[in-house]
């Protein structure tokens, strides 16, 4: 698969007003660059992102590592998230996929959350019968801490893990990055541009959609949080000028300079970003360069809580 992917889930909704035509052509530039691994889910405009993706593909489906999640239900008022992991939720919300995207097998299937009440032995036996039955090729989970992954992975190959990771959020350094590499697990960062904070275009909170824009939400993005994490990319963007790239490609580059098992999947809905964000896998970092990140973008530095509600976070 390609180096990087491309995150659609923008595309419905999520950041603004969803704009299908530019969707479409988004994908399709993507397609011609080279991209080959792209990520929905189910509970993305509640179906409606699969129905786009898998549309807006196309005939080029086989071409591509197809990836897509079930595992959120419903959001409650507040955000609190309310997630299902039974094997009845597996099988029914796997074939709703196949539907919708239009495809007679899902490359990757992701279990989104985590389900407290359920055990992951359980919620993986009923993903590995999808594998049985020819309906999904290689199973994933989002956001499970280290001893869940190693008990899924105990019950069937564990393919990929997927959590947020960039130069704003390094959680996973502490112990989620070493057990998949323990295991042979390959691991794929999402918001590896912290939600579009770290291209270097966002500026003041007026920059962002205010219509249907989800990050106004989020604890990073309010305040003193916005003020302080702004100092922040003020130092990527310098290192970025001194290098000759945009901010944007500087952060891709330093998540892909973690291993070659790491493979962000930046999200947007522009074929431009598409291409700016497609070039950073021929930047190479020297040793100064990234020591100046560290010093920038010190580990900890982030001012704020990833989410308004951490309760679906396994930690």
């Amino acid at each position: 698969m390609s180096a990087l992917g491309l995150g659609c889930m923008g595309m419905t909704g999520a950041y603004g007003t969803p704009d299908e035509a530019e969707a479409r052509a988004t994908i399709a530039r993507a397609l011609d660059l080279g991209i080959t691994f792209f990520d929905t889910a189910d509970m993305y405009g509640w179906g409606a992102n699969e129905r786009l993706v898998g549309s807006a593909l196309g005939g080029r489906r086989d071409e591509v590592v197809l990836a897509t999640k079930f595992g959120f239900v419903a959001f409650q008022p507040g955000g609190q998230a309310e997630v299902s992991g039974t094997p009845e939720h597996v099988r029914e919300a796997c074939d709703a996929s196949l539907q919708r995207l239009g495809v007679d097998h899902i490359d990757l299937y992701y279990q989104h959350r985590v389900d407290p009440r359920t055990p992951i032995e359980e919620t993986v036996g009923a993903m590995a019968e999808l594998v049985a039955a020819g309906k999904v090729r290689h199973l994933g989970l989002s956001e499970a801490k280290p001893e869940t992954i190693r008990r899924a992975h105990g019950v069937h190959p564990i393919t990929a893990l997927q959590t947020e990771y960039s130069l704003w959020t390094r959680d996973p350094e502490d112990g989620i990055l070493p057990t998949v590499r323990d295991l042979g697990i390959g691991y794929v960062a999402y918001s590896p541009l912290g939600r579009g904070f770290l291209s270097g275009t966002i500026h003041e909170q007026a920059d962002l959609q205010r219509e249907g824009d989800g990050r106004l939400n989020h604890p990073r993005f309010q305040g003193d949080n916005f003020t302080r994490n702004l100092v922040l990319v003020d130092g990527i963007r310098v290192i970025a000028r001194d290098k000759g790239v945009t901010p944007a490609q500087l952060a891709l580059a330093w998540v892909l300079s973690r291993g070659e098992d790491v493979v962000p999947i930046p999200g947007t809905k522009h074929a431009h970003y598409v291409e700016e964000n497609a070039a950073a896998a021929e930047i190479v970092l020297t040793p100064e360069d990234l020591d100046r990140l560290e010093r920038a973008v010190p580990k900890g530095s982030t001012a704020g809580q990833r989410y308004p509600d951490m309760s679906h976070i396994e930690r």
